[in-house]
């Protein structure tokens, strides 16, 4: 299995400066791993709702994750500030790939990178769903070739 190489800033789309906080440490001096996916689902959520594209308490449809993966490079550490990116690599009839760099502040390398896919569903019967126009247009200006 060959290991993904670190991702330049200009990779992503899209940024969200996020605050590391005491609680993001873990017993060994530096972020734990589980909280990368707190940042991940930070930077895109943040997205989503600034752009006014979802709506968590009653939009029509919902993201549901189904998949996540991250590689790390280098460790982040509290009291740092960090740069999240963001990026959609695909962006299928009812699901997107999302993907994020976390950056140092001020880094052009990411010190982990990963992604999530969203399958978009119906908030009541749970069944996937068509994405939005409006979903889609505001993912439109993240959207870059897709990676192998």
């Amino acid at each position: 299995m060959n290991k993904p190489l670190a991702q330049p800033r200009s990779a992503y789309r899209h940024f969200l400066p996020i605050t590391t906080r005491w609680m993001d440490n873990d017993v060994y001096g530096h972020v734990n791993n589980v909280v990368y996916y707190s940042y991940f689902d930070t930077v895109v959520n943040e997205y989503l709702i600034r752009t006014g594209v979802l709506d968590v308490e009653q939009g029509a449809t919902i993201g549901l994750v189904v998949e996540t993966q991250c590689n790390y490079f280098a460790p982040l550490v509290f009291p740092e500030r960090i740069e999240a990116g963001l990026r959609v690599a695909r962006l299928g009839t009812s699901s997107v790939r999302y993907e994020i760099g976390l950056f140092k502040e001020g880094a052009d390398e990411a010190a982990a990178q990963g992604h999530f896919v969203h399958v978009y569903v119906d908030r009541a019967t749970r069944r996937p769903a068509a994405l939005p126009e409006a979903l889609r247009a505001a993912l439109a200006p993240l959207v870059v070739e897709e990676r192998s």
